[in-house]
Order: structure tokens, then sequence, then C-alpha cells
């Protein structure tokens, strides 16, 4: 039998359609003549074995989801044999197979490792099984698992198997979505939208990424519709989308099933600027096929622009895979397909029991068929190239920045400061590839510089606009969109600038990325990637000539509640700390912060040397009297002239007391493992900063609730420690009027300074401020 013909036949649950046997033959033919394949017989054995390999990889996702253990002879399992509580994701993971032994072909047709991204996670057992059966395991998976009964048992009995160690951390390098010990993951893929919003930015130019979508977070962000609003061939990679229209969620049909499936899909993505190319998705051959027509086509079309014959935007191939939901197993297309296909648990169902041996009987493939494929899929050392595992997108590192010096700048606020270094970073980095997040108010938010040096991107540029085909600034009035521009480009330097209260719509992705971050650095792999800042201004303080809608501090008190040795919050207060701020995240790397800094004016307060001094504790001493018998501390920048404000009236009544900034609350915490240990400061820091029986008043840019249980460590009790901060109360204020209503100003201060030091009130505080600050009086007084 020749290879055409034997590829042709199919394999076991794996048929081969009239249109994809004609579109492969047109590759095959191709490879030969670019000289990529010697001869269309490999290239047909090559298809012949991915057959194989997705045939052996969904009968091991099966039994990861229903079996304590596998038969390699393909022995029907017995009773004793299942878990009695199977889990596993099972539908979608066995739609994936397919598209991830296809992005395999892909790589061995053209000796070319690719990365990939997988934004359903949860369908990980996929990739788990192919990788156990080729040998693409990480260091701790490959002393776990592997190519034998013994290795796939373990796999098995691994996934969902809920064992923990004596420290917390979970026993087995495998789980329920994409972790650190994926090999060649790069996102958990738990937030189901954000790889759409990410892959265009992934790949720089030279590089290659195959990205595997679902029609289910196709409901998600938007902000995947306008991938090719963003793809330039000058600074991006080859990206090769493609979704699995499996047409079901977990309760229902999908929307685009009900709207009318992948024609309707089509008109869409065409309505969208996307190139759709529908294709077999239970078919591996298809999928490496469409990798392949979709960086053929856009590289034409990159020539063609090259050339002047085109201009900007390109229509971007998106790959449409229709299958259905489990296809290959019992229970395919109905609902029950999205986690357990089966009817009942084999374990202990009978008929259940009989589904599941009668289809993995036809996932079956014979050890010596599956060995001799798996070797066919192990030719790295022979093509010269990367394991999968170790992909380019999986070990990024790129080249340190060089980070200015602050320098002389017109400043008038922290905002206007940072945007001024900023540029000049930019300058100082010509080699690194810029991606900034912007929904929609750069100039506005004082990074009008940037805007200038840096433009909008966008296909068509405004006369007389700070717009450009190739502008670096990726601009939509969606915050889940343009975050995934600077998380997605981890080969480069980014930035994103939003409202406080609208950053909180970012979390998900943040936290995603954060999450990722800590599992790579717990499994002894820390990320490389330079450190990325989300400055967050227009701020809850500063924002009340809107309503309380656009007054929320929840993004930072949201991101203190992550490790903060990866998430990193800061409060910068002026010009010095916050463009110290911006030079601190840009030398670290695998972290994400959150700059939480005014675009207003307020008062510089520290030197640059101070600053830096500043930000290795967290802290910084501002005010320091002899003998003081009380620490206003002061989280934010209005929060610090009202500290300030609050300490010079005290000293007019003859108290000494002390002003010190908190620019890190994260410094401060009590650590909760070993590595937030090394992160926060030592007892002695915390007490030669914060002395012992020293009573103590915190005013805050966050809800104090939060923050004192943050800042235990600095607490003795009531009887010496009190907060203020947001109270949740706003509306369309001043300054001065947020300050007032969340009892947050200097007379505010002074009241709860006065309970503190045992002092009356009265003799700080003249009767129309004390009848103000107690809400009886005119708050005009107190500004």
């Amino acid at each position: 039998m020749t290879a055409l013909k034997t590829w042709a036949t199919g394999y076991g649950v794996i048929h081969h359609s009239d249109q994809t046997r004609e579109r492969i033959g047109a590759l095959s033919a191709r490879l030969v003549e670019t000289g990529a394949a010697s001869s269309e017989d490999l290239v047909y054995d090559a298809l012949s074995a991915a057959d194989r390999l997705a045939s052996a990889a969904m009968w091991v996702v099966v039994h990861m989801t229903y079996a304590r253990r596998v038969d390699l002879s393909g022995v029907a399992l017995a009773a004793a044999d299942f878990k009695s509580a199977p889990e596993g994701h099972a539908g979608g993971s066995l739609n994936v197979v397919p598209a991830y032994v296809g992005y395999l072909a892909a790589n061995l047709l053209t000796a070319k490792t690719r990365g990939w991204i997988l934004g359903q996670g949860h369908c990980v057992a996929a990739v788990e099984a192919v990788n156990c059966l080729v040998g693409n395991l990480t260091d701790r998976q490959a002393g776990r698992y592997g190519f034998s009964e013994e290795g796939i048992n373990r796999l098995c009995t691994d996934f969902y198997g809920y064992e923990i160690d004596a420290d917390g951390s979970a026993s087995a390098p495998l789980g329920s979505h994409v972790n650190a010990h994926t090999a060649g993951g790069v996102s958990e893929g738990g937030y189901l939208g954000f790889a759409e919003t990410q892959y265009v930015h992934m790949p720089v130019t030279g590089e290659s990424l195959v990205a595997i979508l679902s029609d289910g977070a196709f409901e998600e962000q938007r902000g995947g519709d306008w991938a090719e609003r963003w793809w330039r061939a000058e600074d991006c990679g080859l990206v090769a989308p493609v979704m699995i229209l499996n047409g079901r969620r977990i309760e229902q049909r999908t929307e685009i099933r009900q709207d009318g499936g992948a024609a309707w899909l089509a008109r869409y993505l065409e309505v969208n600027g996307f190139d759709p190319i529908e294709i077999d998705g239970r078919d591996p051959a298809a999928f490496a096929w469409a990798v392949l027509e979709t960086e053929r086509r856009l590289t034409e079309a990159a020539r063609s622009i090259e050339q002047g014959r085109a201009v900007y935007p390109v229509r971007l191939p998106f790959a449409i895979a229709t299958t259905e939901k489990g296809f290959g197993f019992p229970g395919a297309g109905t609902n029950r397909a999205h986690n357990l296909p089966l009817e009942g648990n084999p374990h202990t169902d009978e008929t259940a029991r009989h589904s599941f041996n009668a289809g993995a009987r036809a996932l079956f493939v014979p050890f010596s068929d599956l060995s001799a494929a798996r070797q066919t899929f192990m030719q790295h050392t022979a093509q010269q190239r990367d394991k999968e595992g170790s992909n380019t997108f999986a070990t990024r590192n790129p080249d340190p920045p060089v980070l200015p010096a602050r320098g002389p700048a017109p400043a008038s606020s922290a905002l206007a400061a940072m945007d001024h270094w900023f540029v000049s970073f930019v300058e100082a980095n010509p080699n690194h590839r810029f991606r900034i997040g912007n929904p929609d108010e750069l100039k506005s938010n004082q990074m009008g510089e940037t805007l200038t040096r840096l433009r909008h991107r966008v296909n068509v540029p405004e006369e007389g606009s700070e717009e450009s085909v190739h502008g670096s600034v990726i601009t939509a009035l969606n915050e889940e969109a343009v975050i995934g521009a600077a998380l997605g480009n981890k080969a480069g330097l980014n930035l994103a600038v939003s409202y406080e209260a609208f950053a909180v719509k970012m979390l998900g992705a943040l936290r995603q990325e954060v999450i990722f971050a800590r599992q790579l650095m717990e499994a002894g792999r820390p990320p490389q990637w330079i450190g990325v800042p989300l400055i967050v201004t227009s701020h809850t303080w500063e924002n009340g000539k809107n309503q309380q809608s656009h007054q929320d501090p929840t993004i930072g008190e949201a991101l203190l509640g992550e490790m903060s040795d990866v998430a990193r919050v800061i409060f910068a207060v002026d010009a010095a700390t916050g463009v110290e701020a911006l030079r601190q995240i840009y030398s670290a790397r695998g972290v994400i912060s959150c700059i939480v800094a005014p675009k207003r004016a307020t008062p510089d307060v520290c030197t640059d040397a101070e600053a830096r001094t500043a930000f290795e504790t967290g802290v910084a001493p501002i005010e320091n009297d002899p003998g003081a018998s009380l620490q206003l501390v002061a989280i934010g920048a209005y929060q610090l002239v009202e500290a300030r404000r609050a300490a010079a009236r005290l000293r007019e009544r003859g108290i000494s007391v002390n002003v010190t900034i908190i620019l890190e609350p994260g410094r401060l915490r009590s650590p909760r493992d070993r590595f937030e240990e090394e992160f926060v400061v030592s007892d002695q820091v915390i007490k030669s900063l914060f002395p012992r029986g020293l009573a103590r008043l915190l005013v805050t840019h966050t809800r104090p609730e939060m923050m004192t249980g943050l800042l235990r460590r600095l607490d003795e009790g009531p009887a010496m420690f009190r907060a203020h901060g947001y109270l949740s109360r706003g509306g369309t204020l001043d300054a001065p009027g947020m300050l007032f209503a969340n009892r947050s100003t200097w007379a505010h201060l002074i009241v709860s300074a006065a309970k503190l030091i045992g002092v009356p009130v009265e003799t700080l505080l003249s009767p129309s401020e004390l009848a103000a600050a107690v809400g009886l009086g005119d708050p005009e007084v107190l500004r």
C-alpha cells in the first residue's frame, strides 16, 4: 500500500474528507517543491503517524477521565479499574487532541518549532496525553509519566487525584488546566476569551504561534474580533488562530451554533476583517494544513504590502474547525460531553462500563503502531530544532532594557513626570517592541508625550491626528482587549494606563498572568519576561467630577490579595516615586504591577535618591519629630496631603508627630510562603520604621478595612491604631468633597488622633472645624 493510500484510508474514528485530501495533496506537492520535504511519501507517512498518535491520545484522554489504569494490550477494563469519582472536561479535550497533534505535525513537516496557546485551558488533558506519548515533558513530569503502561497509569491516577503535599502544594505536576508543568504552556486558559485578546501580540517577526480557541470563548471578550487591526508584518510574527467549533457550551448550544453555525461565523469573521477557512475539526491533517496555509497567506499578504501592491489591514486567516463536542467517544454531541460524556459511572454501572470499553476499543492503537508513530514525531535532534516544550514563547528572556535617569522635566504631576520619563525610556530601547494598552484616554491621563511618540495603531490614520498604521498604542474602549496587548507582548516592553475604576475589568486577565507566573516560580522556572506595569489614575479621589461608578479602588485591593512578590501594588505620591515605580518594575522579571498615581498636581516630597531608597523597603519617612507621640501613616498622594495638614495643626498645638508614607504595602504584610518571605521586609525593619508603643493613625487610598488587615504587623490594637480611607461614599464631588464624604480630611484625622493620644479634640480644632468634622457643620471650613 502506498504512503498516500495508507493515509487516505484513515485510522479508527479518523477519516479524511475529499476536501482535506485535495488540500493535503497540494500541500505535499508544495513541501517537496520548496525543499521542505524530500518526497511526498514522507509527508503522507508523517500524517499517517499523526492519525495514530491522535487516536491513541484520545484513548488516553478518556482513560484519564474515567480510569485508574490503562492496558496497552487493549483488553477491556473491569469495574475496579475505574475511578469512583471521574472528572475531566472530556468532550473539549477530545476535540483538542486533533488540533494539538496537527500543530505537532505542522512543526514536523516544516522542521520548525512553533509556539502554542490554548484558550480553553480546561482541555489540557489533550495536551498532556499527547505530550506523554511523544516524550514532550517537563522535568518533574519526566520522572513520573512516560511512554509505558506505568507512566500512563500514573498520568491517569494523578489527573484529578487531588493529592497534596505537607506544605499545601499539589503533589502532581498535572492539573485541571494548563499549568507550570505543562510542557510548552504559556497561559492557564482558565479565563475564557483572554487568549483571543493576546495571541496577535505574542510573536515578533520571525516567530510563529498557533492559537487553539473555542466557540464558547467567542461569547466572552470582544477584543478577539479586532486582531486584524493590530497585525503588522514589520513587528508581528505569524499567527494561526484555529477555533474548535463543536457547538456546545456546558448546558446548551453555543450562540454560534444557534445563529447558524460555521456559515454564520464565516460571515461574521469576514465583516470583522478576517479570512475564514473552514476545516474538518476531526482530522489532525486538516489542522496541520490550516496552520501552514494560514502562514502562507499571511506571508504572501506581507509581501504584497512590502511591494506596494496592497495596504493594511491584512485579512487575517482564521480557521474554523467544525466538529461535535466529544467526537470519537460515546455521548458525543450531547451536553454531557462537556465533562463526563457517558450516562453513568463505569465503576458502578455496567452499561456505562460497556460503553466505555466499546468507545475505547474504537480509539485503541496497538503498541507497535503507536511506537512507530511516536518515533516519527521525535525527530527534533535530526531536524535541529527545540522540542515543543522549549518553544520560544515558553522560554521568553528578552534583553534587559536601558533605564534612563528621570532628568529634569516640566512635570506638574506624577503622571506627567512618568509620561516624560517613559518617552526617554522608549528612545533608550529602540530594539524592543513596545505595546501600550490604552482604553481611550491616554492624553487626558497626562500621558500625551507617550501618545505623540508612539501613536495609536490604526488601519487608516486620520489626517492631523496622533495615529499611525505602525503605532504602538493599542487603543480600544475595551479594557480586556487592551490589557491583552500588554500581557501578550512578553518579547518586548509594555505599559497599560487606565482609569482606576475601570481597570477592575482587567482583573481576570491580570490575575491569570500573576497565578501562572507564580506557579512557574514554584516549579523552579521563574518567568523571565520583563515586568508589566499598569498605571491606574483618574482615580477614586480625583475623579469626583463623575459619579460613583468612577470612584473605586478595587483593582489595587484585589491585587493585594495575590502574592505580593509577583503582584506588586504601588501607591506613588509624587513625580519621583512615580518614575521610580516604573524603573523598579522594568528592572524586574515576571511581575505584574498596579501603580496608583495622581494625574493632577500634588506636592513633590521625595528626591530621586530618596525615592530609590524608599523602594528598598516600600516605606519613606517624610517628617520626623523627636519624641513624637503619634505616627501619621499615609498611603496615596491625596492622603499624604491630608496627613501633613493634620501634622501641621498638631504641631501648632505643641504635639510632636511623625509622618510616614507607604509606597508598597505588600512589602509590610505577614508573608504567606517562602517566596513572599523573601520579598517582605524583616521584623527589624518594621520596628525601625514603625516603633513599638507609638500610637499610629493610618489614612489610605483604599478601603481602610482591607488595609488594616494587610498591615497587621503595624497594628498594636484599637487603642494604638486607627484607620481612615474610602468608605464607598461619593458622587459628583471635587477632591476635597470626596475626602470629606469619606471622613478622610485633615480634620477627621485630628479627631482620631485626639482619641489615640488622649487629648481633648476641642484643643485641636476650632468649634466650626469640629462641627464640620463630626458632621454637624459646614464642610467648606475644612478646605
